[in-house]
């Protein structure tokens, strides 16, 4: 799928024409890069926050070490991997290789299909519902539409199988995923505290403390509960939606951006600059070379989960 500019007001007309299923890739790129830069790449962490509370998935992700030892290196992957597909489409260079390369990571380890689609269903759901609540505006129905088709095509080159056709279906299946499988877990709440801290690390040191309890104040009571952290005084909670709602109110009446912010653009990626190599990221299994032409050269996406 093609890269077609978009035009550059701030508004829903953005994808007016477009069709949520066949231009799902140009309708998610815009609302990426465009109209809610910020605001999905904090929702689209926090997804990948929850799933931590799943212990099948925390554990493992703690058993690597990857989280514990180079916090910063996983993150910058796990965001540049992800965002390759939205700004060059599935089926260009860049996309094929960055879906290739996290599938060669699954097939690492031995993921079940449904902790697969747990974790596709929160990169729906989180974040739709995030600027439901801290958004400058929520999405449109085409926009959900089209981020729904977005990631069951995404689903589809990772050969998650069942994924929901709805959103309502993505919603009801984290839900439920969540309520039966969040439990505590030792190496779940190292790899969340880990992640807090990277966090943490993106602000003034002064900040810390700050940071630290406003991060809490947006998590639920469940998600709490599973990392056994102290859940926030009423008052904090209502501070930090307050902040988020200030924001929003600004964000409105702010002129609208004329360019694309990408990942690499952001001082939260440090790992990398200019135009990186998606092939030599991520981690590789043991004894095997690292390098662009292993990562192209390997099977094909969809078989390599």
């Amino acid at each position: 799928m093609g890269t077609r500019r978009l035009p550059s007001y701030k508004s829903a007309d953005r994808s007016a024409g477009l069709d949520p299923e066949a231009d799902c890739v140009e309708i998610y790129r815009a609302l990426s890069t465009y109209d809610f830069p910020w605001d999905l790449n904090q929702s689209l962490s926090l997804a990948l926050f929850r799933t931590y509370a799943v212990p099948s998935i925390g554990s493992l992700l703690d058993a690597t070490g990857q989280f514990t030892s180079a916090c910063q290196k996983r993150y910058d992957d796990t965001a540049l991997l992800l965002e390759a597909p939205v700004v060059h489409g599935f089926d260009s260079p860049e996309g094929r290789t960055g879906i290739r390369r996290v599938n060669q990571m699954h097939a690492m380890y031995d993921i079940s299909n449904e902790d697969l689609r747990y974790v596709l269903a929160t990169f729906v759901v989180v974040p739709k519902r995030w600027l439901d609540d801290h958004g400058w505006r929520p999405l449109t129905g085409g926009e959900v539409t089209a981020s729904v088709h977005y990631y069951r095509g995404l689903g589809r080159r990772m050969a998650i199988k069942d994924v929901p056709e709805t959103y309502e279906g993505f919603a009801d299946l984290m839900d439920a995923y969540e309520r039966e499988h969040f439990a505590y877990d030792e190496g779940a709440r190292r790899v969340a505290d880990a992640t807090l801290e990277l966090l943490v690390s993106f602000y003034p040191r002064v900040a810390a403390p700050g940071v630290r309890l406003f991060s809490r104040a947006l998590m639920d009571d469940p998600l709490l509960a599973a990392f056994a952290y102290a859940a926030p005084s009423p008052v904090v909670r209502r501070v930090s939606a307050g902040a988020l709602r200030a924001r929003a109110r600004v964000l409105r009446l702010a002129p609208p951006r004329r360019g694309p912010r990408h990942q690499i653009d952001t001082p939260r990626i440090r790992s990398y600059s200019g135009s990186p190599d998606l092939a030599a990221m991520g981690t590789f299994a043991p004894g095997c070379p690292v390098g662009p032409g292993l990562a192209r050269e390997t099977a094909g996406t969809a078989s390599a989960v």
